[in-house]
């Protein structure tokens, strides 16, 4: 598909997911409710993208040891 193509297609929402997206186009916080779900989607995306990034990572170098997170925390100011 080329991007920037859209396809029409029906799905089924619980009524508070609805609800939800219709007060984020009148409140400016979305363009339309295809729009919101799009978003929705592309978030979704994203996040299982960094689950399989993190996990290829974890598979190449090992999962981070508690040494690994005390430096980051030090390193990010987050403790001394």
């Amino acid at each position: 598909m080329i991007r920037g193509m859209t396809v029409k297609i029906a799905v089924s929402l619980p009524d508070e997911q609805v609800e939800k997206a219709r007060r984020a186009v009148a409140e400016g916080r979305a363009t339309s409710v295809s729009a919101y779900v799009a978003e929705a989607l592309a978030r979704r995306s994203a996040d299982e993208e960094l689950v399989e990034m993190l996990a290829e990572m974890d598979a190449e170098h090992g999962v981070p040891t508690p040494d690994d997170y005390a430096w980051a925390e030090r390193a990010l100011g987050l403790r001394p």
